[in-house]
């Protein structure tokens, strides 16, 4: 028999109900490929080994009574850890959050272990989910499954980086501007982010809420469809979450693309676009039209100020969102309690964020600030408001749009660090749409010539999950990749 960490949660699911293994069975399995790989990888910043156990021993216990919750029951999931999760600790990767364990969960977590996932761990990111890289984490760097040299992407890299390893069979971040997606076509796997509201955030430590969406890491398309199912839907806790039904979105993946009409978005394909990410891409395009897509090329006109639009929109949330960490009600209090109160909350907030927190938290305040209000953070707002008319423009014309996920395949450690603009550039095509808050999904269709994976974007309107996971199938049937990243072969556990 295979290693069972290989397996789909597709093909899990369907081995556990034939009785070929058990939950506990799965779960030994990720435990041991993390045991294998962790060392180098530290993708997890806790492994909730008891918590686990007893989740998979419970999940055999509901089966052979006949409880089945659904495609998920007794699968080993991780969770990005600014995902609350009752119990186990929970940081953002920041020290102004170490140790804290929240007395609840969040609701896609509550949502995941209703439906009978085994919950293994907490993955690393970059601090507050500020970054592209995953090397911003206050507990130090994750590295790429593919080549240990190189970043994982971020700012959700330690997800994406259990999914490419095996240990875990799915995953779930947060993308605020393109931080699921990167990642993802970084390692070489699926990664989604829904439409705003499609998903509630309600326990997810915020960032920029506006923009904000919890979505899943997967191995296949299937998956990741199996995963957004179990966690989508209306949550009374989250007045942004979308009060509607809920389609099925496994339902649309047989369909394939005859008579679909699909968008190059030219922007996307121009200068800073590695050439051999446009070419898998530019082939991918070809591939569809050859299996009956119609496939023109199409503008996003404001595309070009996405960035900087970006960069403005979410520090200012940000600057308002992190205000709670001041070292009174929770998180990290300084020793040096000399002073006043004000005092002590500066002296916290200074020892507990990281560089990039407190850039962009200084360029948040700025921008907010009553001189500059207008010229900056109103200005961006109506960049924002222009792209959201391009893409209405665009889904005129087209079904979804198409475009490479990253601009290059995974860079090396330390390569972007001291230069923020270059690190930023990394988000140019994910971040349109966070700020549409329409849906896109990163599905990897090849590898460069140094056998780093290349991700393929599909962006749809919204509530347009349907059509989007429908092109995203037969992409991934027409790219047959099945390459699995290299196993690391230490015994070492980072903890």
């Amino acid at each position: 028999m295979a290693d069972l960490a290989d397996l789909t949660i597709a093909e899990a699911g369907r081995g556990l109900r034939a009785g070929d293994f058990t939950a506990v069975d799965l779960l030994d399995a990720v435990t041991k490929r993390a045991t294998m790989t962790e060392a180098q990888l530290h993708a997890y910043l806790t492994l909730d080994s008891g918590g686990a156990r007893a989740a998979a021993e419970k999940a055999d216990a509901d089966l052979a009574s006949g409880d089945d919750h659904g495609p998920l029951h007794g699968i080993p999931v991780a969770l990005k850890d600014n995902m609350v999760t009752k119990g186990v600790e929970t940081t953002a990767s920041s020290q102004i959050l170490a140790g804290w364990k929240p007395p609840y969960d969040g609701t896609a977590v509550a949502r995941l272990k209703a439906a009978g996932a085994v919950i293994t761990g907490k993955t690393n990111l970059d601090e507050f989910a500020m970054g592209s890289s995953t090397e911003n984490s206050a507990f130090g760097p994750s590295r790429n499954p593919w080549d240990h040299t190189r970043v994982p992407g971020g700012s959700s890299g330690g997800s994406a980086a259990t999914v490419s390893v095996g240990s875990a069979f799915g995953s779930f971040g947060s993308d605020t501007g393109g931080s699921i997606r990167q990642p993802a076509a970084l390692c070489g796997v699926v990664g989604m982010k829904p439409t705003y509201g499609m998903v509630s955030r309600y326990g997810l430590i915020a960032f920029a809420s506006s923009l904000d969406q919890i979505g899943p890491f997967s191995r296949t398309v299937e998956d990741s469809a199996l995963l957004l199912d179990a966690v989508a839907g209306w949550d009374r806790m989250d007045s942004t979450s979308i009060d509607g039904d809920v389609p099925a979105f496994s339902g649309s993946l047989s369909k394939g693309v005859e008579g679909l009409r699909i968008g190059l978005v030219t922007e996307l394909m121009g200068e800073g676009i590695d050439p051999q990410v446009k070419a898998a891409v530019t082939a991918m395009a070809d591939k569809l039209a050859g299996a009956g897509a119609e496939v023109i090329e199409v503008g996003l006109p404001a595309s070009e100020y996405a960035l900087s639009a970006y960069y403005l929109i979410a520090p200012a949330e940000a600057s308002a969102n992190l205000a709670r960490f001041d070292g009174v009600r929770y998180g990290h209090r300084t020793e040096h309690l000399e002073g006043t109160t004000e005092d002590m909350m500066a002296m916290s907030r200074a020892e507990g964020f990281g560089p990039e927190v407190i850039r962009r938290i200084l360029l948040g305040t700025y921008a907010l600030s009553a001189g500059y209000y207008d010229a900056f953070y109103g200005q961006a707002q109506r960049v924002r408001t222009l792209m959201r008319n391009d893409f209405a423009s665009a889904y005129e014309q087209v079904d979804v749009l198409i475009s490479p996920t990253s601009p290059t395949t995974a860079f090396p450690v330390g390569e972007r660090a001291a230069d923020p603009i270059a690190m930023y550039y990394s988000d140019v095509c994910t971040i349109p749409s966070n700020l549409a808050g329409d849906p896109a999904i990163s599905v990897p269709v090849g590898l460069d010539d140094q056998r780093l994976p290349i991700g393929f974007q599909i962006m749809a309107p919204a509530l347009g999950e349907e059509v989007m996971y429908q092109v995203a199938a037969e992409v991934e049937r027409l790219a047959g990749f099945t390459d699995r990243a290299p196993l690391a072969t230490s015994e070492v556990v980072h903890p």
